[in-house]
């Protein structure tokens, strides 16, 4: 069983989709697959910090006493700081166009829709997936210094805000609300690594092709078994 606490970022994977919640793919997309993840020489997740998973209570008085609390409902969003990303791809999550002369502009259109999906995992090997099928990315600032006996490098850092769902059927809680934020453990039942990237990235379907960090453990659990078909990973 998955333990709460987990260390380090295995890798983040993204995707652009469009406003009917489908995974762009090719030149409209963020690969030829449509699915990018942050992996490649020199390349990676530095930090993510996510915040807004809940609203703090507001407590309501009623007799002189508190008898109910509200809460607000999840403002998920994701502090990235990535080492290295390819810039085709950072200008497209943030919505910059070409000018054809090697200028990228910020569109003064729609930001663009993004899925984003973070592995991590807990002190035991326990992979832990966190994912949002649906949001926008900005870079509010740059931050520059000079170099010295040092390199002085300035990191990318990006702001992930999530948005609800664009497809109907997905990230639905007990309810039948959909939510903004889901959660994976891949030693739960049923847990479908094809599922979840179906899920998040808007019906991909080609789990096999992505170059994703070695030691993710399993493709389905079952109440009677912990193996399972799995993925090459490369």
């Amino acid at each position: 069983m998955a333990k709460s606490s987990t260390h380090g970022v295995r890798y983040i994977g993204l995707a652009t989709i469009d406003d009917s919640g489908v995974l762009l793919k090719g030149q409209s997309g963020l690969s030829d697959n449509g699915i990018y993840i942050i992996n490649g020489k020199g390349e990676g997740t530095i930090t993510a910090n996510i915040t807004g998973l809940e609203q703090a209570g507001t407590p309501v008085y009623a007799n002189n006493q508190v008898k109910l609390i509200q809460h607000g409902k999840q403002q998920p969003q994701v502090a990235l700081t990535v080492l290295n990303m390819n810039n085709d791809v950072l200008n497209k999550i943030k919505g910059y166009v070409s000018d054809g002369k090697g200028g990228y502009v910020l569109s003064s259109g729609d930001k663009p829709n993004v899925a984003l999906l973070l592995c991590s995992e807990d002190i035991d090997g326990t992979l832990i997936y966190e994912g949002f099928s649906h949001g926008e990315v900005t870079e509010t600032g740059r931050n520059h210094g000079t170099d010295n006996n040092n390199l002085t490098r300035a990191d990318a850092t990006l702001t992930f805000q999530a948005l609800e769902p664009l497809k109907a059927d997905i990230f639905m809680d007990d309810k039948g609300v959909q939510q903004p934020y889901k959660v994976w453990a891949d030693d739960e039942p049923g847990f479908d690594l094809n599922l979840m990237y179906k899920e998040v990235f808007g019906g991909f379907s080609d789990v096999q092709s992505l170059r994703i960090p070695k030691k993710f453990k399993t493709t389905t659990v079952t109440q009677t078994s912990a193996s399972s078909t799995s993925v090459t990973a490369q």
